[in-house]
């Protein structure tokens, strides 16, 4: 089973690829980065993203993730990523999503989540897709907006990220509200 590559206006959603590994690490190695998402560590290490690019095909084989590089169209440069956390037993999956600091503000998260929504409910068939965000990050809250998710709740200091209990921000959206869109 080979995963598939998205195309939109302005990007390739295409797999990781370990010739990635060194863009991944200087991307997702800045502090920022990592302090505004859950799973991405600080110092972000040699190997790590070898490693991490190394566990997406597995994924993709046992149905439970699917993730890819968000490549701009024009240069085919590595802007960053995004992909589903899929559980088949419920029939839904977590929205997770990471850009390069350089390409804040320029609606390229927005338009690779629509993309992978749109696919999460064409070709996966799911029913739910959610995703959390860090209170103290409103602009990844405005993503979800935009691509059609609500606001379902706030879990007050529901995890904790370099020491201190956070906030988290759940948003949802549902097959039958995206087929309404």
């Amino acid at each position: 089973m080979t995963q598939p590559t998205l195309e939109t206006l302005r990007l390739t959603l295409r797999p990781f690829s370990l010739s990635d590994a060194r863009d991944v690490m200087r991307l997702a190695g800045d502090r920022e980065i990592a302090d505004t998402t859950l799973n991405i560590p600080h110092p972000y290490l040699d190997g790590m993203a070898e490693s991490w690019i190394e566990t997406h095909k597995p994924g993709y084989e046992t149905n439970s993730t699917v993730t890819f590089a968000v490549v701009l169209r024009e240069g085919a440069c590595l802007v960053g990523a995004v992909g589903l956390t899929i559980d088949r037993r419920f029939n839904k999956a977590e929205l997770g999503y990471w850009t390069g600091r350089a390409y804040w503000n320029k609606g390229y998260a927005t338009e690779a989540a629509k993309a992978v929504v749109e696919f999460g409910f064409s070709d996966l068939q799911l029913n739910r897709i959610y995703a959390r965000h860090l209170a103290r990050n409103p602009s990844s809250g405005r993503v979800m907006e935009k691509i059609g998710m609500q606001q379902e709740g706030i879990a007050r200091q529901d995890l904790m990220k370099w020491e201190k209990y956070e906030d988290m921000v759940l948003y949802g959206i549902l097959l039958e509200d995206w087929k309404r869109a």
